[in-house]
This record gives C-alpha cells, sequence and structure tokens, in this order.
C-alpha cells in the first residue's frame, strides 16, 4: 500500500548531481577467531532503494548487517555511509547511529517503559529534543505504524507484532536516513508477520534506504529492488528479484532456492 505521506528519502531531482551510494561496501572481511564469516564482500545500495539479503543460515548475513552500523568491527575492508567512512571511535560511532535505525529479531523494548516512553527515551537522551517534542513524535510514530490506541501499553500487554512495530517506530524516531531490519519477523507467530511486513511495505513506498535480512522471499520479491544472496562467505548472486529469484545463473543460488521452496 502506497503512503500519502512525504517521501522520507526523495530521489534525487532530474538533472541534478548524482549522489553517493547511501551504503558502500569495499572489501568487508569479518574473521570470529579463525574462522572466515565475510569474506571480501563488495556491495552498494542506493539511496531510497531496498536491499534484501538472503542466503542459509550462517552465510553472515546478520554479521555483514552489524558490521554496517558498527556493532561488529570489520577485520579488513570499509564500510561508508552517504561517503563518510565508518570508524570505531566511539565519537564517530554515534555520530553515525543518529542517521541509521536498526530492528533487530528480538524486539529490545524495556519492560519498565510504556511503547510511548519506549519510543520517547533516545530522542530526548541522545539527540537533545524537549520532552514535549519527544512525546509528540513518539505519538505520532505509534499512528503512524497502527499503535495510537498503545501508547499507555507496557510491552508485555502487546502481541509479538505490535512490539515489533513499537521498536521500528523507536528506530524512525531518530529520523534516520538508513533502516537495518535483522530478520524482524522470525519471532513472530505466523499470523502476525503480514502486521511488521506491511510498515516495512509503506516505508519502502516512502522512499526509505532499507538493507533487510530475511527469510521472506514473497517480501523480497514484492519490495526489494536489489536481492543479494550470501553464501559461503561471499557474493553468490546479486541483482533485481526477477533475475535472483526466477533466474539464477549459480548452482549454488539454484540449490539454496530449491530448499527454501521445499520446505
Amino acid at each position: 500500500m502506497t503512503s500519502a505521506t512525504t517521501p522520507v528519502n526523495p530521489a534525487t531531482p532530474t538533472g541534478s548531481t548524482p549522489t553517493l551510494p547511501r551504503v558502500s561496501i569495499q572489501g568487508a572481511v569479518k574473521k570470529f577467531g579463525d574462522t572466515t564469516v565475510l569474506d571480501g564482500i563488495d556491495l552498494q545500495v542506493k539511496a531510497g532503494e531496498v536491499a534484501v539479503l538472503i542466503g542459509p543460515s550462517g552465510a553472515g548475513k546478520s554479521t555483514l548487517l552489524r558490521c554496517i552500523n558498527g556493532l561488529e568491527r570489520l577485520t579488513a575492508g570499509s564500510v561508508d555511509i552517504d561517503g563518510v567512512r565508518l570508524e570505531y571511535r566511539e565519537s564517530s560511532l554515534n555520530r553515525m547511529r543518529e542517521h541509521v535505525g536498526m530492528v533487530f529479531q528480538s524486539f529490545n523494548l524495556f519492560p519498565h517503559l510504556t511503547a510511548l516512553e519506549n519510543i520517547t527515551m533516545a530522542q530526548i537522551s541522545v539527540s537533545k529534543r524537549s520532552k514535549v517534542e519527544a512525546r509528540d513524535r513518539a505519538a505520532t510514530l505509534l499512528a503512524r505504524v497502527g499503535l495510537a490506541d498503545k501508547a499507555g501499553s507496557y510491552p508485555s500487554a502487546l502481541s509479538g507484532g505490535q512490539q515489533q512495530r513499537v521498536a521500528i517506530a523507536r528506530a524512525l524516531a531518530m529520523t534516520p536516513k538508513l533502516m537495518l531490519f535483522d530478520e524482524p519477523t522470525s519471532a513472530l507467530d505466523p499470523e502476525l508477520v503480514g502486521e511488521v511486513l506491511q510498515v516495512m511495505r509503506e516505508l519502502a513506498d516512502e522512499g526509505m534506504t532499507m538493507v533487510v535480512v530475511t527469510h521472506e522471499m514473497r517480501f523480497a520479491r514484492q519490495v526489494a529492488d536489489h536481492v543479494v544472496l550470501l553464501a559461503d562467505g561471499g557474493i553468490v548472486e546479486e541483482g533485481p528479484p526477477e533475475k535472483v529469484l526466477d533466474a539464477p545463473e549459480s548452482a549454488r543460488a539454484r540449490t539454496f532456492l530449491n530448499q527454501i521452496a521445499d520446505d
């Protein structure tokens, strides 16, 4: 469903100077001890693009996502956000994370805070917004994800799908230019998956740049601009969904997609 709201990341106007990729990953290597999880990844994500990372368990999808926002430190290689190199000093990471939202498998809400308070807290402590401004934005975002009536509810009173929508609203409260989603529906009962994916579809329609790790192939097919299949530490296939999902070139990709279809 296309939202009527103003695009989050409007496309560059016709005739203007082309912008840098929102995300540029070059030669990314990540090792845990003697185990190489990422082995020379090169990837670019344009502003306004939805990139979906798929692949078998252990392929490094979540690790790559965590490297983009500095939760994991690359062993070698680099990550640039809008042309700015990710550095591992605390001050640099904090500045970058003001513009990069992340939604995890687990909802990570503070159990002692209401939905509204969960969305408000970081705005006050990190973005230095006033309490009034932060609460107004939190209320607007709760309405945005269909939870206006749950502002005073604690996480224990919310379903998993509702908690994940609050987590998305909390990430959006920081006005990010990039959203990272790490299997955001994997902890949900099947009947709750759709409500979270609908919010993500609407964000995509509004032009939010997104990198999404997911096993939801229908979402990848319908929403992704760019599908990246990771396996064995590298990128096996990448391109538009109709190419990667419907006409994969490599035997490794065909094997993985056949396994998904058989599940």
